[in-house]
Order: structure tokens, then C-alpha cells, then sequence
């Protein structure tokens, strides 16, 4: 009988196994992906730290970080999420997710993530001025399902449904995503996560939009004849993400029974990003929380030539912020509020986000 000792290491080197024959990349082909909004990360917990929480993250957030984490939270959890982002641009973000335990140690989740970009002018060759507006539609789906395999191991498996789309044009993926967490020590207060994620098909843009009607010379009479111009495939931007969190109890030394809980905690977070089609990310933030009621965070994530329009493969800027303020009534289900703010370069002016989760 395989131990869990043999199911751990197992994991692991399936997990690390993906990971290094899908990163022989190659960062000449950086910006050369499509379906970026698979790399946006829609909720503010998550956000407030720049997404560094690869390793502790728990919940429906887990869907759009570390699809482990969705396996220690066994509580039912249903989040809706609006996303300003760069302010000014009329571009939004709307998130709604719901996870649900099925047994002692298993959960699934379903995510649902649009984004719009208001209207945008409609023009063509014979009316470069406009002749009326469009309005993009980009859609993702997301079915999840997370098992712990003891108390210190989840892990969690997705796939995706990428839709974009206008008028007359659309592309149309699949995604997948896998991921593994351990927790340890004492109070649980160590945490180690890898996730490879967006793993998929490549992405056509496809329709009435890449036809022409032209005259054909060559026929007598001379007619008119519809010609259609295909697009070039691209690929989905894959990444390997690895993290770690330690969770230091600040008044751990003064509880006097065995069944206090600490009051305060201080959260330690790092985490490694490596991109296939930009500069790797990495990046350290930090947590703080009071009594599990209210939540300070702030982080800061690095790559390679940041801050150099040249260089740099990201908008974001400074340190990102974020504040949860939750509260659980009676025995009724907890309301959590969480918002985030990230800088960018101008004329960007910042990204925030609005989060309202409600768990039993």
C-alpha cells in the first residue's frame, strides 16, 4: 500500500516534472501571447499582495492563483469581484465564483470572469471617421477541484474556457491548470506552493471579419468574389509559479491555555513567477491580521529591467496595497470586504479592486 510519504514525493515530481518540460522558453517571445486576461488574478485579497500568494492562498481565489488551495477551505464560499482597471480607460473586471465541499477532503469550484471595455469606434476604410461602435467581450469559465491528501497536502487540478470576442471576429481555448501545497509546523504556520498554470491549445481569431469582397479581373464579366484571409495562431501565456508564506504569532508568547488562538499574525510571503512569454517575476509582502477580523497587506514584485519602458514587461509600479475587513455573525455564514490597489505607469493611473465574499 503506497504511503503518504510516497503520495507526497510522487506529487512533487509529477508537478515539478510538468513544469520543467513546459519552461525551455524563450524570452525573444516575450509579447508574443495571446489571451492575456489569463493572467490577471480578479480578486482583491490576492491582488493586494500581487498575487505573491502562491502557497497560502485558500478558497475560491485559489482558482485564480493556485488551484491546490482550493481544497483547505472546506466551507461552502460564493464571492463576487469588480475590477477598475486602469483608471480612466473604461476597461472592468466583473468575477463571480462559488466552491463547494463534496466530501471530508475534496472540493470543487466554478469561476465565471468577464471583461469589458466599453465602446470602442467602429471605423473601416470607406469610414475612417466612424460609423458607430463595438464592444468586445472576453470571457472565461473555470471548473476546478482540489483534494487534500492529509492535513499537510492539497492539491488541485482546472481547466478553462477562453472566449473572446467582437462582432464578426471570435478565438475560442482551453486552459489548464495544476497545483500542489504543503502546509507544516507548529500552528500550521509554514506554507510551500507550486502551480503551472494555463497549460493549453493554441488560439485562432476566426470569422467574417477576415473576409474581403474585391473584384475578381480575371472573369468575364467581371465579378465580385469574397475572399477570406486567415490569422495566424498564438499561443496562451503559460507560467510556473513558486511561493512560500511563514505565519509568525506575535503574542503566541503570552497565551496562557492551550486553547487560545493568538490574536495577531504576521505574514511572511515570497514568491518566484517564471513566464514563457515575459520577464520572470518575483517579489516578497507581507500580511498582517488581527484577531481573523481585519487584514493588512502590502507587497512589492521585481523583474528584470522594472521601471525601463524598454525593458520592463509590466505596468505595475511601487508596492501594491490591500485591506479585508471580515466578520462572522453568530453562527451564520462570514461576510468578508476586501479591496486592493496597484499602481502603474501613467496615464494608466492605478488598478482597484472590490471583493465581497460570503463563507459558511
Amino acid at each position: 500500500m503506497i504511503n503518504k510519504l510516497s503520495v507526497r514525493a510522487c506529487i512533487a515530481v509529477c508537478t515539478l516534472g510538468m513544469a520543467f518540460s513546459a519552461f525551455a522558453g524563450n524570452k525573444d517571445r516575450t509579447g508574443q501571447a495571446g489571451a492575456a486576461e489569463l493572467l490577471i488574478n480578479p480578486w482583491a485579497r490576492s491582488t493586494g499582495l500581487f498575487g505573491l500568494n502562491t502557497a497560502s492562498v485558500v478558497g475560491i481565489e485559489a482558482m485564480k492563483s493556485n488551484i491546490a488551495g482550493l481544497g483547505l477551505d472546506t466551507s461552502t464560499e460564493i464571492g463576487f469581484s469588480h475590477g477598475i482597471y486602469l483608471t480612466g480607460t473604461n476597461v472592468s473586471i466583473n468575477d463571480i465564483a462559488i466552491a463547494q465541499h463534496i466530501s471530508e477532503t475534496s472540493v470543487i469550484g466554478f469561476n465565471i470572469m468577464s471583461m469589458g471595455f466599453g465602446d470602442i469606434p467602429a471605423t473601416n476604410y470607406y469610414a475612417p471617421e466612424g460609423y458607430g461602435s463595438f464592444q468586445p467581450q472576453y470571457l472565461n469559465i473555470e471548473m476546478g477541484f482540489s483534494k487534500r491528501f492529509s492535513t499537510h497536502v492539497s492539491v488541485g487540478f482546472a481547466a478553462t474556457y477562453v472566449s473572446e470576442q467582437i462582432s464578426n471576429v471570435g478565438a475560442q481555448g482551453l486552459a489548464m491548470d495544476g497545483g500542489i501545497q504543503y502546509v507544516t509546523g507548529k500552528r500550521d504556520n509554514f506554507h510551500f506552493g507550486i502551480t503551472l498554470r494555463n497549460i493549453g491549445t493554441n488560439m485562432r481569431f476566426t470569422g467574417t471579419g477576415f473576409s474581403v469582397n474585391m473584384e475578381n479581373p480575371q472573369s468575364t464579366p467581371v465579378i465580385n468574389a469574397t475572399t477570406l484571409y486567415p490569422s495566424e495562431k498564438f499561443e496562451i501565456p503559460t507560467y510556473l509559479n513558486f511561493g512560500a508564506a511563514y505565519d509568525l504569532y506575535l503574542d503566541e508568547h503570552h497565551i496562557t491555555t492551550s486553547d487560545s488562538t493568538p490574536k495577531h499574525r504576521l505574514s511572511i510571503i515570497g514568491d518566484f513567477q517564471s513566464n514563457s512569454f515575459n520577464n520572470d517575476y518575483m517579489g516578497i509582502g507581507f500580511e498582517y491580521s488581527f484577531s481573523n477580523i481585519l487584514m493588512l497587506r502590502a507587497a512589492y514584485r521585481y523583474e528584470n529591467g522594472i521601471g525601463n519602458p524598454a525593458t520592463s514587461t509590466t505596468m505595475y509600479v511601487g508596492l501594491a496595497t490591500g485591506i479585508t475587513v471580515q466578520k462572522r455573525f453568530g453562527s451564520g455564514p462570514m461576510f468578508s470586504f476586501d479591496y486592493s490597489y496597484r499602481p502603474t505607469d501613467r496615464p494608466a493611473n492605478g488598478v482597484h479592486m472590490l471583493s465581497l465574499r460570503l463563507t459558511r
